[in-house]
């Protein structure tokens, strides 16, 4: 067990390390999501949709590994005791910075006429992706994973105390 001080050393540490866990767990889910986009794009079956397609499936596959990866190593001293409403928030905010990398893609292919496999890259995941990442970090530290220094078990019933002792 760690003493009080070792206890508040570590809550003053883990802010610190929280951008660059963050950035690395989001460094998984950004290989995830372009190599599964890449991939999607050279499947035959794929061939004959809009590049939004594989964009959404590959955001999709991404999105499981860095909700793991942020609950178990950038946010796990947080509490976790509303784990569905956690999930859904995650969700939410991953599908509005889907959006804002599917709106650099869009304006990319669609507007500029700029259709490469280059341009859908550089659109997508450069420019879209950086901005959603940025969105990600501030939504999920400020709405998904919240309560700052609790721990994840569960807290002791404040009811409980109040109950009289047991005579003996």
């Amino acid at each position: 067990m760690q003493s009080e001080a070792g206890t508040a050393r570590a809550r003053r540490l883990l802010p610190s390390l929280e951008v660059p866990t963050f950035l690395l767990v989001g460094g998984a889910g950004y290989v995830v999501d372009v190599v599964t986009f890449n991939v999607l794009r050279d499947q035959t079956a794929l061939a004959d949709y809009h590049p939004t397609v594989s964009k959404v499936l590959a955001v999709a596959a991404a999105m499981v590994v860095t909700y793991l990866g942020n609950y178990m190593l950038t946010w796990r001293d947080r509490n976790s005791a509303h784990r569905g409403r956690q999930v859904a928030l995650f969700v939410a905010f991953n599908v509005i910075g889907l959006a804002i990398s599917l709106a650099a893609l869009i304006v990319s292919h669609d507007v500029l006429g700029l259709t490469s496999r280059l341009a859908d890259n550089i659109s997508a995941n450069v420019i879209g992706l950086g901005l959603g990442t940025a969105f990600r970090y501030w939504s999920y530290r400020r709405f998904v994973f919240t309560d700052a220094g609790s721990p994840r078990a569960v807290e002791p019933d404040p009811t409980l105390e109040q109950l009289p002792a047991a005579r003996v």
